[in-house]
């Protein structure tokens, strides 16, 4: 996924959380504040963080006020210390209140994502192995979360059901084993990216392998197991490098020495669906 945002594919989406924040109208804004009233709202760093979502940030007020004007310094993919202001926006004190809110939880949410996902990033620098972010996203928010995954140095699994074949414990329990699901898989092989199918010990790993699958995912294993899954795939003769990939049970406290077992990809839901938000203001100022 690329690491610019397209603001405007997502103007319906953000038109559809403005109707639900606002709902019958922004009561307390438009009895105190005049309508002619104009302003200038800083966005302030509170803490360390990688930048996630400042354009659309900005496109929370254009869609109020459509002459809203946004002042960037700092990027998506950017790191921030406290203190640091990476925009300003300049509208009338009525639409930076009402957006306020909306603006600040998608810039937080996002921001959140790119940070913890440098953490993890960073966790295994030098081991090789990359860190995926699942589908364990915000439902209508997938697409925003893991363009935040790649803004801090992460890389995206699946999109949707429609991208790969990835065959996990449910359908194997549900088609009879994991030979009869890599065996029926086969038909579909062309209509996806890749072949992918979960397999949690290294039984499994030997019929799974007979398949010549292109990516095999050691569910729930240890990383001394994992090592030893690795060695045998690397072993096994394919006509082409199957890659190995971890997940389950993986933090930061040891998704290095999942690394170290020489895993491909290590995936970890937490990125999208844990992710702390982080701390920014919008500080309002009268012009």
């Amino acid at each position: 996924m690329s690491t610019s945002l397209d603001v405007h594919a997502f103007q319906n989406l953000l038109r559809a959380f403005l109707a639900e924040d606002i709902g019958a109208g922004d009561i307390t804004t438009a009895l105190t504040v005049p309508p002619g009233q104009r302003a200038r709202g800083e966005v302030v760093a509170k803490a360390p963080l990688v930048l996630g979502g400042i354009e659309l940030f900005g496109e929370v007020f254009r869609l109020l006020e459509p002459e809203t004007k946004m002042e960037v310094v700092r990027h998506d993919g950017e790191e921030l210390v406290p203190g640091q202001i990476p925009a300003r926006v300049f509208a009338s004190a009525r639409t930076l209140l009402t957006g306020e809110r909306l603006a600040l939880n998608l810039l937080q949410r996002l921001s959140g994502v790119a940070t913890l996902t440098q953490r993890f990033v960073r966790a295994v620098e030098g081991t090789g192995a990359e860190i995926l972010d699942t589908r364990k996203t915000t439902p209508g928010l997938r697409a925003l979360e893991k363009y935040a995954v790649v803004l801090g140095g992460g890389k995206n699994h699946r999109k949707d059901l429609g991208e790969a074949i990835l065959i996990k414990d449910n359908h194997i329990r549900l088609s009879g084993g994991v030979s009869a699901a890599l065996q029926a898989a086969q038909s579909g092989r062309n209509r996806a990216s890749w072949l992918e199918v979960e397999v949690t010990n290294l039984e499994e790993l030997r019929e799974a392998l007979a398949f010549n699958p292109d990516v095999v995912l050691l569910d729930n294993m240890n990383p001394s197991l994992v090592r030893q899954a690795v060695e045998q795939v690397v072993e096994h003769p394919a006509p082409k490098k199957i890659r190995t990939e971890a997940s389950g049970g993986i933090a930061l406290s040891n998704v290095r020495e999942f690394a170290e077992a020489g895993v491909d990809w290590i995936s970890v839901g937490a990125l999208t669906h844990s992710a702390p938000a982080v701390d920014i203001s919008f500080e309002i100022e009268p012009l």
